[in-house]
């Protein structure tokens, strides 16, 4: 007699972990969001081609990705979570909507939780990097993908203090939370690096919605600074280089993650003047990364778009192995199971703090310059500009103390 399957058994051979992608996919940063969505995608792809997640006793599972736009704004973003818990979504893949949307969404996630223990779901944050989304924001169900700001900041701190060239800094940054941190960061470790900076000005400006950085740069220009401070990305930080070049300016900018943006290149190699230093766990034509080489040379392949970045790349994968860990896809197992585990990736052996639920990878910082053969051997976005590495630090020395004290369920 052949075997009958039950009811419970075919559940389970049917059963899907659910993702939700949130981030822009409409607005100024449409570009980001989409190509942040193709990293995710490809992941999710190759996962389900290779057979799945070992789940325990569910067995092997597909992961399934739904996708939403947050429209860079919390409430949108709050109305897609419950849109995708009602649908289904254990966990959601933000990051790229800034600090200020993706705080609501950490903060909307858990006060669901709390509410709903069986529709669980955790956050997994790829790029926001406020330090109070792990430190005193912190929250048991979020997970920080991305080094932090003081992170970020101190590997560039470490650069600026060998770099005699800057002697005055202006602050011009985006109006939220991580512009804000980014300047205070900025002033703080580049004040305690090189006590003999001077800190000329500051500003901050509407995130994605100025449409000339002219007034803004006059203020640079007049306050005699030959350095800017800056968080900006997308398309303010295209426009900003655009306009800065415009007025014959030729500066020094200090930036998280925006030379590996769509554009941020095509802007520097147009411009001609300046230079952008920025931090990140890789960059294109970076030496001896012969794995992400190839994730670079497959993603582009399959999807035609230049890579941008091995942490969002990882993350689908990290809940994969949180969830081989934890052998359920239960969300509260699979948290645990992410708390201090472990990893190897594109990037190395990477590491998520239990403490702050803040992932600990390498970070490089490297500056966009033409293509000389040497230092800087392939260009990038078509042009004749590429990435010069100038410093390399491990996850573990850029970590910082933590204000977190979390609360476990």
């Amino acid at each position: 007699m052949g075997l009958v399957a039950t009811p419970q058994a075919a559940a389970a051979a049917e059963q899907s972990f659910k993702l939700a992608f949130i981030d822009p996919l409409s607005g100024p940063f449409a570009s980001v969001g989409e190509l942040m969505l193709a990293h995710v995608q490809f992941a999710v792809a190759d996962i389900n081609a290779r057979g799945g997640v070992n789940a325990g006793a569910a067995g092997k599972v597909k992961l399934e990705l739904l996708q939403f736009d947050s429209k860079l704004s919390a409430q949108e973003s709050q109305s897609a979570l419950q849109s995708a818990i009602d649908q289904g979504a254990r966990a959601i893949v933000t990051g790229g909507s800034g600090s200020t949307v993706v705080a609501a969404l950490i903060d909307a996630a858990a006060k669901h939780n709390e509410r709903n223990p069986e529709r669980q779901v955790i956050v997994l944050n790829h790029s926001s990097i406020d330090p109070d989304l792990t430190g005193k924001r912190c929250s048991f169900w979020h997970f920080q993908l991305e080094a932090n700001t003081a992170m970020k900041m101190k590997a560039l701190a470490n650069t600026i203090k060998r770099t005699p060239e800057v002697k005055s800094a202006y602050l011009l940054n985006q109006d939220y939370a991580h512009g804000r941190q980014w300047a205070k960061y900025g002033q703080e470790l580049v004040g305690l690096a090189r006590p003999d900076v001077k800190f000329v000005g500051g500003d901050f400006h509407p995130i994605g919605r100025v449409k000339d950085f002219a007034p803004y740069l006059s203020k640079v220009k007049a306050s005699g600074a030959d350095t800017l401070i800056t968080g900006n990305w997308g398309q303010d930080m295209t426009l900003l280089l655009r306009a800065a070049a415009d007025a014959g300016m030729n500066l020094r900018y200090y930036n998280h993650s925006a030379g590996a943006f769509p554009g941020t290149v095509t802007a520097m190699s147009l411009a001609k003047l300046g230079q952008l230093t920025w931090v990140a766990e890789w960059h294109p034509g970076q030496a001896d990364t012969p794995r992400v080489d190839a994730l670079a040379k497959a993603f582009k392949a399959k999807t035609g778009k230049d890579f941008l970045a091995p942490r969002i790349e990882m993350t689908p994968r990290f809940v994969a192995a949180a969830i081989e860990k934890a052998k359920s896809l239960e969300p509260i197992k699979i948290a645990r199971a992410m708390e201090d585990l472990s990893f190897d990736t594109s990037v190395g052996p990477v590491r998520m703090r239990a403490e702050d639920h803040q992932l600990l990878l390498p970070q490089v910082v490297n500056t966009i310059a033409p293509v000389d053969g040497k230092a800087v051997k392939a260009g990038y976005e078509g042009t004749n500009w590429g990435f010069r590495t100038d410093a390399s630090y491990s996850g573990n020395e850029l970590a910082q103390g933590t204000e977190c004290k979390m609360v476990r369920p």
